[in-house]
């Protein structure tokens, strides 16, 4: 990982790196990992798409990783104002958004809101819309509310996204479970758990910006997964790249996968 650098917001500081911007002129490609988890995500994918010729920026969202831990609210909304600022503040013309779960849905709001900023869109498992929770798993999204329970029960439901886990799995969610036990991180789970993403699906038919789609089929957030990538890629106009077996990250899980899907999307923009 480069050295951290930070993004000064009005409601806290975004940290994020930078990555092959030393002049070589390379298309920009701004990574943003999924709720409740760090911009290490992309641990696998960056070094491929650097080795590609890309300017690559990985961001931890507000109340994650290295970014201020205390927001005044947490979600893909205000995760869209941050890649918002944050875009502006690089000053590189138009970038891919790569955007994972909420991050899909904060790029689809930044390329509704600010088109100009957007070169295509990568949507990596997206929730771009609220998804209908089964009992078993409202059940859990309402204990980890609870003070005292929401880190170990999130951290015994994080493997459930990762079906094809890598070798560093355990290390990657030791790193997390000590980040969310840092001081003032306690409400972020639950932040996080009560947001919505209506405001990404009031803009879908706004988005102008090439799409594409990515979802592994053992994704375990939809009943479906691949009826509702294709259904996020006829809303957008997109085209749809299915993994089969991979889970809510599937950059960690196939990333050679990903990098070539991802780089002969950008080089057909």
């Amino acid at each position: 990982m480069s050295e951290t650098r930070f993004l000064d917001l009005p409601g806290g500081r975004l940290a994020y790196d930078d990555s092959g911007d030393g002049g070589d002129g390379g298309p920009l490609i701004v990574c943003l990992p999924s709720m409740l988890d760090l911009r290490s995500q992309y641990r696998f994918l960056r070094p491929l798409l650097l080795k590609a010729g890309y300017r690559v920026v990985t961001v931890d969202q507000r109340g994650m990783g290295e970014s201020s831990a205390r927001w005044p609210e947490y979600g893909s909304t205000p995760l869209a104002h941050d890649l918002l600022a944050l875009l502006r503040h690089l000053d590189a013309g138009p970038a891919l958004v790569y955007g994972c779960s909420n991050g899909a849905a904060a790029a689809v709001w930044v390329a509704a809101e600010a088109p100009e900023l957007i070169e295509g869109l990568v949507l990596a498992a997206p929730f771009v819309r609220d998804g209908e929770a089964g009992f078993a798993q409202k059940l859990t999204i309402a204990l980890m509310r609870v003070p005292g329970l929401a880190v170990p029960l999130y951290m015994s439901y994080y493997p459930k996204w990762e079906p094809v886990p890598p070798a560093d799995f355990a290390e990657h969610k030791a790193k997390l479970k000590a980040s969310l036990k840092e001081p003032g991180r306690g409400g972020v789970i639950a932040g996080y758990l009560s947001m919505s993403h209506a405001e990404a699906e009031a803009r879908l038919d706004r988005v102008r910006a090439p799409v594409l789609v990515i979802m592994g089929t053992g994704d375990i957030d939809w009943p479906d997964p691949a009826a509702e990538a294709e259904w996020v890629a006829q809303k957008l106009d997109g085209r749809v790249v299915l993994l089969d077996g991979a889970g809510h990250h599937p950059h960690v899980e196939f990333p050679e996968k990903v990098a070539e899907a991802v780089t002969a999307f950008q080089r057909s923009l």
